[in-house]
């Protein structure tokens, strides 16, 4: 989870969110070189005595149009791939339905029979010692790891959005419409995460919490839970 003074991302959890960071470096090197050409070229400018150019103008226009359009391809290409990585969901392990209301999530997994429950976040007079504030939840959401999760995302009332960065995942929650995306956890873990659409005056309240575990926890956990 995200701490104090931090200047990157949260540690990625999925493969997709390792996919975002890649881009994200490759995106600052190209503004970093872009950056540091212009600063080259004022520099220059300013400390060097101006002198005609025997440069053909067209030739100019000619580079300055092709270079960033090339600039362009290079953002472009990978972004188009991870947006396609994203949306694509082929035969997932398992899938949930998460239901946003004002301020609480309803969390159901579709592919057990009545398997529903409320998350609401743990008040900080309840909080047990060591627990994040703000952060815990009553229930959890519990995943196995390595298995591709295809979450449902729908709202009872207004806006809100399930997002939960470490696993590369920020989905809004409409009324009226369903909206799906995936994740697939690499490794065990608890992951934090909020509702981020200002949805009135607890929007600050609902945390997401989403725990990964083996196959066979998961399993064990599945068989125990109250529905």
């Amino acid at each position: 989870m995200a701490n104090h003074s931090q200047l990157n991302f949260q540690d990625a959890s999925s493969p997709i969110m390792e996919e975002l960071m890649g881009f994200h470096d490759h995106a600052l090197m190209v503004a970093l070189a872009i950056c540091s050409l212009v600063l080259y070229l004022l520099t220059h400018t300013l400390t060097e005595k101006l002198t005609s150019s025997t440069v053909n103008a067209q030739v100019i226009e000619l580079v300055w149009t092709i270079l960033p359009a090339m600039v362009l391809v290079t953002l472009a290409l990978p972004s188009l791939r991870i947006l396609y990585m994203m949306d694509e969901i082929n035969n997932p392990d398992l899938t949930l339905k998460a239901i946003g209301h004002q301020w609480y999530w309803t969390y159901e997994y579709t592919d057990f029979k009545d398997l529903t429950f409320d998350s609401y976040m743990i008040p900080t007079t309840d909080l047990p010692l060591g627990h994040f504030r703000l952060l815990e939840v009553d229930h959890r959401v519990i995943v196995p790891m390595n298995s591709t999760i295809r979450v449902i995302v729908t709202a009872d009332d207004v806006l809100h959005s399930w997002a939960v960065p470490s696993l590369g995942v920020k989905t809004d929650a409409i009324p009226g419409r369903l909206n799906q995306t995936s994740f697939l956890a690499s490794r065990p873990g608890i992951f934090y995460g909020q509702c981020s659409e200002i949805c009135g005056a607890n929007h600050s309240f609902m945390p997401i919490v989403v725990e990964s575990t083996p196959l066979a926890d998961f399993e064990n956990w599945s068989s125990l839970v109250p529905s």
